[in-house]
C-alpha cells in the first residue's frame, strides 16, 4: 500500500482592526463651574449683592387735607401754566373745541392759542373723546380746559383725572354752588374729590411725586355766570375761595332775560357790564385774592373791546364756527365764479352762433 503524506497548509493571517467610537459628549468643552475650589476667589451671586436699579417711590394717599398738601413748596409749576401767566398780568386768548377732533385741537395749538376749551357741555363728546384732544394739545404745548356738562362730583372727578390745566363749571348761580364746585376739585378733607392720584393721567400715572403738593396751584377753576340769578350773586361768587375765574356767558344771559334772539340788546349789555365791574372789583390789586374775568367774544363785542374793559381770558372763536365760515365762503366763492363764467359765456354767444352757421 502506498503511504499517505500529510502536509500542513498555512493560511495567511488576517488582522481585524476594531474602530473605537468616541462619545460626542466627550468632545464638547465642559462648562465652567459657577463655584470655585477657592471660595476666596469666587463667591456666588445673591440678590443682596446685585445692584438694584433706582426706582422712584409713588406717594401714598395721605389723610392730610388738600390745604396742608398745597402748603408744600413746589418748584414744578411751569411758567406756561395758565395761573402763572394770569398772575403775571397776561391776557390769554383761546378757542372752544366742539368737534372733538384731535387734528383740529393740534392745529389750534400750533396756531398759537393760549388755551383750548374742550367742550363737553355743548359738544357731542365725553371723557373718552376728550382724551385724544388733550394728547394733541399737550403735543403742541397748549393748555387744555375741560368744560363739564353739569356741575357734579362725578363729572368733575373724571375730568380732573385726565389732567387738564383748567375745569369750567356751567350755570353757577350762587356762592353756595361755587363752593360746591370748588369742593369737587379738592381732595379730602378740604373737598370731596375721589382719590386715584397714584394711577391717573393728572399725576402722570403716579410718576409725578409732587402732584399732591402743587395740584391746587396748577389747576384753574372757572365758574360760569350766565343767568340773571347768577349776575345778582356774581360778587359773592367771585369772592369764593378757590374760584379763579368767573366766565361770563352772554348768550344764556340774554336768554334768561327774555332776549334769546337779541344778545346785543341794550338791557343785556347793561347787566353784563355791571357784572364785569363787580368781578374786576373782587381782585383789589391782589393777584391771589378775587377772581379773574373771562368771557366769549361776540360779533357785536369783539376781543379788542373785551380786553379794553379788563377781561383776562377771552375765547374768540369756536372750531365748528370757524370751519363753517370757511366752507360757506369757499362754496359761495365758487358759485359766484360760476355765475361770472355764465355771464361771460352769454356775452360771447353771438360769435358762437356765427361760427355755427
Amino acid at each position: 500500500m502506498g503511504s499517505i503524506t500529510t502536509s500542513t497548509i498555512t493560511l495567511p493571517t488576517t488582522t481585524t482592526t476594531k474602530t473605537k467610537f468616541t462619545h460626542l459628549s466627550s468632545l464638547l468643552t465642559k462648562p465652567h463651574s459657577l463655584t470655585s475650589s477657592n471660595p476666596q476667589i469666587f463667591k456666588p451671586l445673591t440678590l443682596s449683592t446685585l445692584s438694584r436699579p433706582h426706582t422712584r417711590s409713588i406717594p401714598k394717599s395721605s389723610a392730610a387735607d388738600a390745604t396742608a398738601a398745597s402748603a408744600v413748596p413746589s418748584t414744578a409749576v411751569s411758567s406756561r401754566n395758565l395761573k402763572h401767566r394770569l398772575r403775571n398780568g397776561e391776557t390769554l386768548y383761546g378757542l372752544f373745541l366742539l368737534s372733538f377732533s384731535p387734528t383740529l385741537a393740534e392745529i389750534a395749538g400750533l396756531a398759537g392759542y393760549d388755551f383750548v376749551v374742550v367742550d363737553m357741555e355743548h359738544g357731542h363728546g365725553g371723557i373718552s373723546d376728550a382724551l385724544p384732544c388733550l394728547h394733541a394739545l399737550a403735543a403742541s404745548g397748549t393748555a387744555a380746559i375741560l368744560r363739564v356738562p353739569e356741575t357734579s362730583a362725578t363729572w368733575a372727578k373724571k375730568a380732573l383725572d385726565l389732567g387738564p390745566q383748567g375745569i369750567m363749571f356751567p350755570m353757577i348761580e350762587s356762592a353756595e354752588s361755587a363752593q360746591e364746585a370748588v369742593s369737587f376739585c379738592r381732595f379730602p378733607r378740604a373737598g370731596i374729590r375721589g382719590a386715584a392720584h397714584t394711577i391717573v393721567r393728572a399725576s402722570k400715572y403716579g410718576i409725578d411725586e409732587g402732584y399732591l403738593g402743587n395740584y391746587l396751584d396748577e389747576l384753574l377753576i372757572l365758574c360760569q355766570v350766565e343767568t340773571e340769578e347768577g349776575v345778582k350773586n356774581v360778587e359773592d361768587i367771585a369772592a369764593v375761595d378757590g374760584v379763579d375765574c368767573v366766565q361770563m356767558g352772554p348768550l344764556d344771559l340774554s336768554a334768561s332775560m327774555g332776549y334769546l334772539w337779541d344778545p346785543r340788546n341794550k338791557k343785556v349789555r347793561e347787566v353784563l357790564r355791571k357784572a364785569e365791574r363787580k368781578v374786576l372789583g373782587s381782585r383789589n390789586d391782589d393777584v391771589r385774592v378775587g377772581a379773574y374775568l373771562g368771557g366769549f367774544a361776540m360779533p357785536h363785542d369783539g376781543p379788542k373791546d373785551m380786553r379794553s374793559r379788563g377781561y383776562h381770558m377771552i375765547s374768540g372763536a369756536v372750531d365748528v364756527g370757524l370751519f363753517r365760515k370757511a366752507v360757506v365762503e369757499d362754496v359761495t366763492s365758487f358759485k359766484v365764479s360760476m355765475s361770472d363764467d355764465d355771464s361771460d359765456h352769454e356775452e360771447g354767444e353771438g360769435d358762437e352762433e356765427y361760427w355755427s352757421e
